[in-house]
């Protein structure tokens, strides 16, 4: 058997007398606009009494006011029963008790907030959940809050332990459906979520009912209130409110009632995920303010739980990615040589390290001729990362066929700039210096394909005081890849005894201290100029070193490669 309703005629100290029809588990009355039931008087306490039922029984209780709460005359000290006809007087407003079934008076409207509007209640979602938060301790006056105030945790605290066994989306988003349906028992139900391009999406949806599941027809404007502006909403009779009685879709659904919610980003990030919206069809209970801020609580859990799946399952593609990189690294480094060849009389050492993991930069050096020449290689991708170093394995690939076939360094380049060419986007080229060394009497066959220029720094005579005299290996064509058929030239030098020849990439000289400053060409010649006699890999470690020392901290913008190669 159902629990009786009552009916609260109320006649407040200021306006007319309206009614108000009791068929919940508790009604706080009060002058405030977050009361159930809100009275314009003056002296009345923000939250004054409580009517609550327990069984088929109607109490009242005073909620700690200042001018206490009086039935029939009578000042209540503890919760009192009510039964129709009693009068309950509350400063200088009187509510007399009335069997639902008496005939309904004509009578305004209660005094509703600012943010009530037709037959809408919106609240803002962020100020209850504050409001919860922050006032629920000061509530507790009775033993009757202490029990509903542990009933609330006890359910948020159950509904935390269920989703946190989720870890699959549709999952959890089905398990929050469950949980909403078991404790507000709506006809319907929907969870909308907003995608990363804006757009608001069905995501689950939910019926009471069985049968083929059907689109539950949310309104633009319930989206933009709950969605856009964080708010709470409680639509008592969509017929009567104007922004829903002219949706033909709600109502040839049969909606009465609806409730929503937004699933706010939790940690006080701005804006929201989605919403969940709620319904009643004509005949079923209709959603109350408890409903509301019940339906606020559940929300934010959910949008918490979202929340954590989304950053698990970002910390799960970062480390996905990582690995991917790692493997990415592993491969290139097979590419790159892992020892030169030991050439008499001449000492040679190469380096590269990247700047993202994977590295844009390339470097070869391969004996040909039965050792009679040696081709030394260097090369820079544009750009960084995946995408680059994808293009070296594409450039060690096609520079492969053209050195063993003994070509010279201009045909090598040309060839190589044609395929690149016709391989890649028009904004992916490679610069690249590649010389061919004869080992026998050093001389230096190069071709420098806008490259940064390759230094040769000439050993001083034994005994002399005078500064190292450096050459500047500059361009002889244009990138490799930039042009689709592009002519490329051929110098020559001599290297003797003691010479010193370095290949790098830009990485080295345009790297940055703190002040913006570069580490620059000049900076390059004078370290590797005041090292003479050292060996190829004592000169690259102590050039690492001043690098390292001149950036004082700062993080490398772009890979590292340096090939040294100095006559005995």
């Amino acid at each position: 058997m159902s629990n009786p309703s009552y009916r609260f005629r109320i006649s407040p100290a200021e306006g007319a007398p309206f009614d108000f029809v009791f068929r919940s588990e508790s009604v706080v009355v009060g002058r405030s606009v977050d009361a159930d039931v809100t009275i314009a008087d003056a002296f009345l306490s923000r939250r004054h009494s409580r009517f609550f039922r327990v069984g088929s029984t109607l109490l009242v209780e005073d909620l700690g006011s200042r001018n206490g709460t009086l039935l029939n005359n009578e000042m209540v000290l503890i919760p009192a029963p009510v039964r129709p006809g009693d009068v309950v007087r509350i400063s200088q407003s009187t509510i007399t008790i009335e069997e639902e079934t008496a005939a309904p008076r004509p009578a305004p409207l209660p005094p509703t907030a600012s943010d009530e509007l037709d037959a809408t209640i919106l609240r803002r979602a962020s100020e209850v959940l504050d409001r919860q938060r922050s006032e629920e301790a000061s509530r507790l006056k009775s033993e009757a809050d202490l029990r509903r105030y542990a009933e609330r945790l006890h359910l948020l605290n159950e509904v935390h332990q269920a989703l946190g066994r989720s870890v699959a989306r549709d999952e959890l988003l089905e398990l929050i459906l469950d949980r909403v349906f078991d404790h507000m028992k709506p006809d319907r139900g929907v969870l909308l979520l907003r995608g990363r391009d804006g757009a608001v999406r069905t995501a689950a949806t939910r019926s009471a009912k069985r049968g083929p599941e059907t689109e539950l027809p949310v309104s633009r404007s319930l989206i933009r209130e709950v969605l856009d502006k964080g708010m709470a909403a409680l639509v008592l009779d969509v017929k009567n409110d104007d922004r829903f009685a002219k949706a033909e879709s709600i109502l040839l659904s049969g909606i009465h009632s609806l409730v929503a919610a937004p699933l706010l980003h939790p940690e006080g990030a701005q804006g929201t995920a989605g919403m969940i919206v709620l319904e009643s069809s004509t005949g079923s209970r209709l959603f109350e303010e408890g409903d509301l801020e019940l339906l606020i609580s559940l929300a934010s859990v959910a949008a918490l739980h979202l929340r954590n799946l989304e950053l698990m399952q970002e910390a799960l593609e970062r480390r996905r990615l990582e690995e991917e990189l790692a493997l990415a690294r592993r491969i290139q480094r097979t590419l790159l040589p892992d020892s030169l060849p030991t050439l008499a009389g001449w000492d040679l050492h190469g380096l590269n390290v990247p700047s993202r993991g994977v590295s844009g930069d390339y470097y070869e050096v391969v004996e040909r001729s039965a050792g009679r020449e040696c081709v030394l290689m260097i090369a820079d991708v544009s750009g960084k990362g995946m995408a680059a170093s994808l293009l070296t394995v594409s450039l060690q690939a096609l520079s492969e066929g053209p050195i063993e076939d003994g070509l010279p360094p201009e045909e090598i380049c040309a060839r190589l700039s044609r395929r690149l060419f016709k391989r890649t986007p028009p904004e992916k080229y490679a610069t690249a210096f590649l010389g061919i060394l004869e080992t026998e009497s050093g001389l230096l066959r190069y071709t420098n394909a806008g490259h940064n220029p390759a230094l040769v720094i000439r050993a001083a005579p034994a005994g002399s005081t005078a500064a190292a005299e450096t050459i500047e290996l500059g361009s002889t064509g244009v990138p490799l890849g930039l042009l689709a058929a592009a002519p490329y030239y051929a110098d020559t030098i001599e290297l003797g005894h003691g010479d010193l020849l370095v290949l790098y990439t830009d990485g080295i000289v345009e790297a940055m201290d703190p002040d913006g400053e570069e580490y620059g060409l000049d900076r390059l010649k004078q370290v590797c100029a005041s090292h003479p006699g050292e060996t190829c890999a004592a000169l690259a470690a102590a050039l690492d070193r001043d690098l390292l020392e001149r950036v004082r901290g700062t993080p490398f913008a772009d890979d590292r490669t340096v090939v040294l190669a100095r006559r005995k």
